[in-house]
């Protein structure tokens, strides 16, 4: 099979599991679903299980020996040359307030590198697909269309986005709001949605902090194939082991003016 083949056959499968993995999600939404905390107190439903069980029963039935990492079930295999990084319910605090922005992220790894990002979007039935090397693709009420990120030319003219303050040190903060002072418009809120409004040319920059390889592996092919660039802080390429600190810009010289801000 050719390198091509190999990552058209991950992002059709990537799919499968979104398909799946939305039908389990939304039988939980806006229901009485119990809400327990985590140990680093963040929340968790039934839905975020058993949505990552199914993940991983399809996941492990397609390619046994792949690696695979989850939000909920933590990581295994992550040695192996293909490995799978999933997020179940990414922006649980959206989902158990009724909030339809929240959505699941699938990721697939080749030698550590994301080769192939969905971001699925399951209430508001939006989907992007990453594929490394292609057109990132975006679905939306029966039609599909190669997504491209455009944006502002300078900070100045640009919308900034983050999902929340609470993710921020203060010093990260300080950060954030020396960038997002500077642009035209700051919004709040939208987990792993922003990155596909970025892709789809709306948004022009997400700056985010604390977030770990499930939240945002997926959005690398995504983000790229729109022509954005997404890296940390540093400007370094996102993997397994980056720090967390996450900056998606629709364009290269934006990507340089927020590093030149935040990096140092």
């Amino acid at each position: 099979m050719t390198w091509s083949a190999d990552l058209q056959e991950l992002a059709a499968f990537a799919e499968q599991l979104a398909d799946g993995a939305r039908s389990v999600s939304c039988r939980y939404f806006r229901t009485s679903t119990e809400v327990d905390t985590k140990a680093d107190d963040s929340p968790v439903t039934r839905a975020d299980r058993e949505t990552e069980t199914f993940l991983r029963e399809r996941i492990q039935a397609r390619y046994p020996n792949a690696g695979l990492f989850g939000e909920e079930q933590g990581a295994g295999g992550l040695e192996a040359d293909l490995v799978f990084v999933v997020d179940p319910i990414d922006g649980t605090k959206s989902f158990i307030t009724g909030s339809p922005l929240f959505g699941t992220l699938i990721a697939a790894l080749r030698h550590g590198k994301p080769v192939v990002g969905v971001i699925d979007m399951p209430v508001l039935k939006e989907r992007w697909v990453g594929v490394a090397g292609q057109p990132t693709v975006y679905r939306w009420a029966e039609r599909t269309v190669q997504c491209r990120s455009q944006g502002a030319a300078t900070l100045a003219q640009a919308s900034v986005s983050t999902t929340s303050p609470d993710m921020f040190t203060a010093t990260e903060w300080s950060r954030f709001e020396a960038v997002s002072q500077r642009a035209r418009v700051r919004r709040f809120g939208g987990d792993c949605y922003q990155y596909g409004r970025v892709a789809c040319g709306e948004l022009d920059l997400v700056v985010e902090s604390d977030l770990k390889p499930y939240d945002y592996l997926a959005l690398v092919p995504v983000v790229t194939g729109a022509g954005g660039r997404i890296t940390d802080w540093q400007g370094a390429q996102l993997n397994l082991d980056s720090d967390g600190c996450v900056l998606a810009t629709a364009n290269a010289a934006l990507h340089a003016e927020a590093v030149a801000m935040l990096g140092r």
